[in-house]
C-alpha cells in the first residue's frame, strides 16, 4: 500500500506540475508500464539521495549524465593513466573481441552499481570497479586452476584471511556482497602499504611479499621501484595495462570501434532476509525468477537449501523481491525439503543411501560426491526430508558440519617378504598383483632388481589369498589399522622395528626375528616380547641354519 500511496503521489504532483488532469495521472497508475516507469523513478529519486554529496561535487551531477552508470564511473576515475606498448596492445585485444566485451558488460550491470557505491563510500579511485572484468571477467562463478574463486578471485587462505566464510554450505569468495567488501578493505590496505596504486595492484595479483622483495632488490642495484622499473612475472607485467586498457575502452569507447550497453544508475537488487531454511528453487520461484538467474546473484550457496540459522543475504531485483515478500506470506507448502544425515562409519553412498531410502545418483549429485569415493564417519550429508519432518537444520550443524571423503579402495594389510634369489621387481610386482610403481614407492627405491636376502615390503587386500611359490618367503602381515594376524606354523613371526640411522640422517626398518610362532607367546595376547637385536640374530641363525645375514643395504631396499 505504501508502495502504491508514494506511486499515486508521484503522479499526482506530477500532473500539478504540468497543469494536467487529474484523471490523467489516475490512468497512469492502473498501467503496467506506466507503474514501472514510477517505480524506476522512485529508485532514482532514492539513489541520488543516498549518493549525491553536494560537498565533494557540484549541481552538475544532477544532470541526465547520472542516469548512465558508465558517466558516473568516468567521473571518480582517479588513477593516472598508464602509457605504454603493453597498454595499446591490450585495448587492441579487447577492441578485435566485441562480443567478448559485450558479455562482460552485459553480466556486469547487475554488480556495477553495488561496487562503485563501496568505492565511492571509501573515497576509492572508480578503476577498482573495473577490476573484476580483468579477474573474472565478471563472472561470480569463475574458479582459477590456483583455486581462486568468485568476481574478485580470492584464494582459500587470503578469502579466510578477510573472513570470507567457506564452508560445506556456502562459500563467500563469491558472494557479491562479502567478496567485494573483503576485496576493497584488501587493496585498502595494499595502497596504504605501498602508497601506490600500481604496487597496490601488482601485490593483489602477484602477493605482496613478492612485491616487497622486488622493491628491495631495486634499491639494493640502485634502480628505481616504480610499477614499471620492477623486474616481475609477465601476468603481473600485463596486469595493470589490462586494467588501463578496459579504462581507456570504457573512457572512449567509439574510438575503439565498441558500443557500451547503458547500465543504469540504480540498485540492481536489493537484500533479503529470513530466519527459515528455504530452497534455492523455492526462493527463486516465489521470488519469479528462473534458478539460473537467481543464482546469478546468490552464487556462494553451494547447497539447493539457503540455512535460516546462517542469517542469509539473499539478493533480488528490486521487484522481484517486492513479488517475493507478496508471495512467501501466502505460500502454505514447505519451504525446504531437505534436511542432514550423520554418517556414523566409514561407508560407501550406495550403502546409505539404501539404509535411509534415497536414490544413489541424488546422494551424489546433491552432495557432489565424485565416483570411487567414501564417506569418513562424523561426515554430514544433505537428504530428502521426511513428509513428516517439518525442523530446520540447526545452527550447529550450519556452523560445524564437514563432509569428508577418500578413495573407495579395499583395506589392505602390510607384508614383508625376504627375497631368496635375485629377481625383478616386475616380477614380484606380477606375482603380487601390484603395479611397479607402487611397489618401488612402498620400498622406497628406484632400482630394477631385487638382490638375494632382501626385504621387500607390500601392502596387499585385506582376506586376499597370497601365492606360495617357491622362492620368496613370507616373513609376516600386518593390518593396515593394527593388530597381528595369524602365520602359520613353518613361517616364523617378525617385528619391524623403525630405527635411526644416525650416520646417513634417516629412518630404516630392520626386520627382527622373534622365537616363538604368534599365538604361543606373551605377544600373541597383546604384549610385546622384547628381543635384543643380538639374540635376535642368534635365532635367526638357528631357524634358517646357513642363510646369510641380511646387511643394512639390504634392509633398506640397496
Amino acid at each position: 500500500m505504501r508502495f502504491i500511496f508514494c506511486a499515486l503521489l508521484v503522479l499526482t504532483l506530477a500532473a500539478c506540475a504540468s497543469q494536467g488532469p487529474a484523471t490523467n495521472s489516475l490512468s497512469t497508475a492502473s498501467n503496467p508500464a506506466s507503474q514501472q516507469a514510477v517505480a524506476d523513478a522512485l529508485r532514482k529519486t532514492a539513489t541520488a539521495k543516498e549518493t549525491i554529496n553536494v560537498d565533494q561535487g557540484s549541481v552538475d551531477q544532477l544532470t541526465s549524465a547520472d542516469s548512465d552508470l558508465w558517466g558516473r564511473i568516468r567521473r571518480g576515475f582517479q588513477m593516472p593513466d598508464l602509457q605504454s606498448d603493453l597498454v595499446d596492445m591490450q585495448a587492441n585485444w579487447y577492441a578485435q573481441r566485441p562480443d567478448y566485451v559485450q558479455r562482460m558488460t552485459e553480466r556486469s550491470q547487475k554488480y556495477l552499481y553495488h561496487i562503485v557505491e563501496e568505492l565511492e563510500a571509501r573515497h576509492m579511485p572508480t578503476e577498482l570497479a573495473l577490476l573484476p572484468f580483468i579477474e573474472s571477467a565478471y563472472n561470480p562463478q569463475a574458479l582459477s586452476v590456483a583455486k581462486a574463486a568468485g568476481m574478485w578471485q580470492f584464494v582459500p587462505g587470503t578469502g579466510r584471511t578477510y573472513n570470507l566464510k567457506q564452508n560445506m554450505w556456502q562459500d563467500e569468495r563469491r558472494d557479491v556482497l562479502a567478496s567485494t567488501s573483503a576485496a576493497l578493505d584488501y587493496l585498502s590496505r595494499l595502497h596504504d602499504m605501498f602508497g601506490d596504486w600500481y604496487l597496490a595492484l601488482a601485490a593483489y595479483n602477484w602477493g605482496e611479499g613478492n612485491v616487497q622483495r622486488a622493491i628491495a632488490r631495486n634499491e639494493a642495484a640502485g634502480l628505481p621501484t616504480d610499477y614499471q622499473s620492477l623486474r616481475m612475472p609477465m601476468e603481473t607485467r600485463n596486469y595493470v595495462p589490462k586494467l588501463q586498457a578496459v579504462k581507456n575502452l570504457v573512457m572512449n569507447p567509439q574510438v575503439f570501434g565498441l558500443t557500451l550497453r547503458s547500465i543504469p544508475n540504480h540498485p540492481y537488487f536489493v537484500t533479503v532476509t529470513t530466519s527459515h531454511d528455504i530452497d534455492v528453487d523455492t526462493a527463486a520461484k516465489l521470488a519469479n525468477m528462473t534458478p539460473d538467474e537467481f543464482r546469478s546473484l546468490n552464487p556462494s550457496f553451494k547447497k539447493p537449501v539457503i540455512l535460516g540459522a546462517t542469517q542469509p543475504q539473499i539478493l533480488q531485483p528490486f521487484d522481484n523481491a517486492s513479488a517475493f515478500e507478496r508471495n512467501l506470506k501466502s505460500y502454505t507448502g514447505s519451504l525446504s525439503s531437505w534436511t542432514t544425515y550423520t554418517v556414523t562409519e566409514r561407508s560407501r553412498p550406495a550403502a546409505i543411501a539404501e539404509k535411509i531410502g534415497v536414490e544413489p545418483d541424488t546422494l551424489m549429485a546433491v552432495n557432489k560426491i565424485p565416483a570411487g569415493m567414501r564417506l569418513k564417519p562424523g561426515s554430514t550429508i544433505v537428504v530428502p526430508r521426511a513428509d513428516d519432518d517439518d525442523e530446520d537444520i540447526s545452527a550447529d550443524v550450519a556452523e560445524g558440519a564437514v563432509l569428508a571423503m577418500e578413495p573407495d579402495v579395499p583395506d589392505t594389510r602390510k607384508m614383508l617378504i625376504r627375497v631368496r634369489r635375485k629377481q625383478s621387481m616386475a616380477m614380484i610386482a606380477d606375482r603380487y598383483d601390484v603395479s611397479i610403481g607402487q611397489l618401488k614407492a612402498w620400498n622406497r627405491t628406484k632400482r630394477d632388481m631385487v638382490m638375494p636376502g632382501q626385504v621387500v615390503v607390500l601392502h596387499v587386500p585385506v582376506g586376499k589369498a597370497m601365492p606360495s611359490e617357491p622362492g620368496p618367503q613370507k616373513l609376516a602381515t600386518v593390518p593396515v589399522g593394527g593388530g597381528v594376524e595369524k602365520a602359520s606354523a613353518e613361517v616364523a613371526a617378525t617385528r619391524s622395528e623403525s630405527r635411526y640411522d644416525k650416520k646417513r640422517g634417516r629412518g630404516h626398518t630392520g626386520v627382527v626375528k622373534v622365537s616363538e610362532p604368534v599365538g604361543k607367546t606373551p605377544a600373541a595376547k597383546g604384549k610385546v616380547t622384547k628381543v635384543s637385536a643380538q639374540s635376535a640374530g642368534k635365532a635367526s641363525k638357528a631357524e634358517t641354519g646357513s642363510r646369510p645375514k641380511v646387511s643394512a643395504n639390504a634392509k633398506k631396499g640397496k
